[in-house]
């Protein structure tokens, strides 16, 4: 192990000395997982390797890079999708969808007392996990006036279990000998963020992929009245909530495919160059899992995760598997 160490040290030291160097290798690294021969959790396996080797040349854009190209990929997943579909899909996660939110965020707040986890930390983590990921951290932290310290705790707890999930999800559905319409409804219930959901509902195939968009997405808006109910139990009288357009955009692309014969005949190639920017999405994000990072989470909030995480997995599996059957 102290081998291995030394040798990531000397690569680093390598390529820390050749700045252009990294930077084309990050680039070749990108062009290989917008390639169709990179799957999404190969994707963020290499990113999560390439943070702990070379690291991540351009960082300081990470963030607002992986927030729009996640937003525009998720719109075109929508022109593969008919609105009949969509509907039955949302009516079907709703009852999952308002449960499960609500008992996680309950669940999040005592967990976190046990834990002495710092109240916007745990809040955080609690509404990531209940909601929708990274998205559902960057929309609440302005509203409960969180330290950046506290939203990078809350973001490396969600992305790192993530990262685990996008492998894990996939292969229990199948030991579980999930249908497609239920693992889609299970991983958009269980699954924090709306990456890892998509990457491994498309692994699993396309009707999983799309109820797994649609109910994920339709948990999304959930950030609305989450961020206002915040506001209240923080006493923030300041409350900037911010309002997911994109979901309102992929609904668009949803009404397009399905009534317009125009976006008919282009939806397929508006849905593959999606999930290539899905895949790259991924990619970015494991790329952004630095040792800094993962350091900087600690154990305390990882457990809170995991905790909540099998709070939420393993009901939403059983009420899944007997729901649907």
């Amino acid at each position: 192990m102290e081998k291995i160490n030394q040798l990531l040290d000397q690569n680093k030291t390598i390529f820390g000395k050749n700045i252009s160097l990294r930077k084309a290798l990050f680039i070749v690294l990108i062009l290989l997982c917008a390639s169709t021969y990179v799957s999404p959790p190969v994707a963020l396996f290499l990113g999560i390797l390439t943070a702990q080797t070379i690291g991540h040349p351009y960082l300081q854009f990470n963030h607002k890079v992986t927030h729009y190209l996640l937003q525009i990929s998720v719109v075109g997943l929508g022109f593969g999708m008919n609105v009949h579909t969509a509907l039955q899909a949302g009516k079907n996660g709703f009852l999952f969808t308002v449960f499960s939110i609500f008992g996680v965020l309950i669940a999040g707040y005592i967990v976190g007392k046990i834990l002495k986890i710092t109240k916007e930390t745990s809040f955080l983590i609690s509404v990531g996990t209940a909601i929708c990921g990274g998205s559902a951290i960057a929309a609440v932290s302005p509203v409960i006036n969180a330290k950046e310290k506290q939203i990078s705790v809350a973001l490396g707890t969600i992305f790192i279990l993530n990262s685990i999930a996008l492998i894990l999800f996939p292969i229990i559905g199948h030991m579980l000998h999930f249908s497609q319409s239920q693992f889609g409804l299970w991983c958009a219930i269980a699954i924090q963020d709306t990456s890892s959901v998509v990457g491994a509902a498309s692994k699993y195939g396309n009707e999983a992929l799309q109820i797994a968009t649609t109910v994920k997405l339709t948990r999304a808006l959930w950030i609305i009245p989450i961020a206002f109910f915040s506001s209240l139990i923080f006493k923030s009288k300041e409350a900037k909530v911010k309002i997911p357009y994109f979901i309102g955009l992929f609904v668009v692309a949803i009404v397009l495919n399905t009534y317009i014969p125009f976006f008919q005949k282009i939806g397929g190639s508006l849905v593959s160059v999606s999930k290539i920017g899905m895949t790259v999405t991924l990619f970015l994000i494991g790329a952004g899992l630095s040792k800094k990072v993962l350091a900087t989470v600690g154990f305390k909030p990882i457990l809170q995760g995991i905790i909540l995480w099998i709070l939420i997995a393993v009901p939403a599996a059983i009420a899944v598997f007997y729901y649907s059957s």
